[in-house]
């Protein structure tokens, strides 16, 4: 079996007209932001056996499913979705197009993985505390653009934040120029 990648990004929006204007994103149209986020992702993401974790906010499947769906199929590699406020419907169950898609494994709320020899524990949203955090385990967090800052070992991975640049970026790009301390104290440390 060849090395996985792993690679991490919330918060595509992918159809989602009003984040363009919302959240100040460089894009004329749904159209035009859907296509670079796919150029992007492409072209980051090697193979087809690498995992890109989306941490929420996938997109909204609109009236043209199929398109949806072809979207879905142009992405490489494999995909995990952590169910964002997006990705369900009013009454709190995940929207049936986005539950049809074919997911690496089902969607969920909450996540851990290893990776870069630490615990990362993802979910959309951003924790103040989260399991092993007082032991130097990582969380990764999307639905706040950018307004909420990181405590601790944990950051955005949204994809307008600035080093994300709409672009699954792996554990290394996330965390570059973290200070790691072989015995992470309780309240972590971030540089």
């Amino acid at each position: 079996m060849a090395f996985v990648t792993k690679r991490y990004i919330a918060d595509l929006h992918f159809g989602h007209h009003s984040i363009i204007a919302n959240c100040n994103r460089p894009f004329g149209s749904t159209e035009e932001m859907d296509a670079e986020i796919v150029r992007r992702w492409n072209a980051a993401v090697k193979s087809d056996d690498d995992i890109t974790y989306i941490l929420g906010d996938y997109g909204r499947p609109g009236k043209d499913v199929l398109a949806y769906r072809r979207l879905f199929r142009s992405l490489r590699g494999k995909k995990v979705l952590i169910i964002g406020n997006h990705d369900v419907r009013k009454d709190g169950s995940l929207d049936p197009e986005i539950e049809r898609l074919p997911w690496y494994i089902p969607p969920r709320d909450l996540l851990e993985v290893k990776d870069g020899g630490r615990r990362v524990i993802l979910c959309h949203y951003a924790l103040r505390t989260w399991p092993a955090s007082h032991y130097g385990s990582v969380h990764f967090y999307g639905h706040s653009h950018g307004r909420v800052p990181g405590v601790g070992l944990s950051r955005d991975v949204g994809a307008d934040m600035p080093d994300v640049a709409f672009t699954p970026r792996t554990f290394a790009e996330l965390t570059k120029g973290w200070v790691w301390h072989s015995a992470e104290p309780a309240e972590g440390r971030r540089r």
